[in-house]
């Protein structure tokens, strides 16, 4: 009996889904057909419509799941140590720098393969 009303369940979350999908394809269907209207208009109309899509998708359980990650999503960036102005300058410089190492190395690496090559094919002057 209970697997019977988790069938009835999900069918019924299949079908809100797809009411949130239509709905927001007829949104966006009709933000190009009437495309003689003001498009301030528009756009909160599409924004409206979204929204109402939105609603009813989070009505379902994997709305009601995302809903759930996307609040202790932010709860979790709630408690990050973000480094101060300082240390993001100086990692910054550190980087660059580093960059810049490399490729200078590598651009010595390439003209020091290029002299052999040159060298060993004999088309150096």
């Amino acid at each position: 009996m209970s697997s019977r009303a988790e069938t009835r369940g999900a069918g019924l979350d299949s079908l809100k889904l797809g009411g949130a999908a239509f709905l927001l394809v007829g949104g966006i269907l009709a933000f190009y057909y009437f495309s003689e209207v003001s498009t301030l208009l528009r756009v909160i109309a599409l924004l409206v419509i979204s929204g109402g899509a939105a609603a009813i998708a989070f009505q379902t359980e994997r709305g009601r799941a995302l809903w759930q990650f996307m609040s202790d999503s932010r709860m979790e960036v709630r408690k990050v140590v973000w480094p101060s102005r300082q240390e993001t300058l100086q990692t910054t410089l550190v980087v660059v720098v580093m960059v810049l190492l490399v490729g200078i190395v590598l651009w010595l690496f390439d003209m020091m393969l290029m002299s052999i090559l040159r060298f060993l094919t004999g088309q150096g002057g």
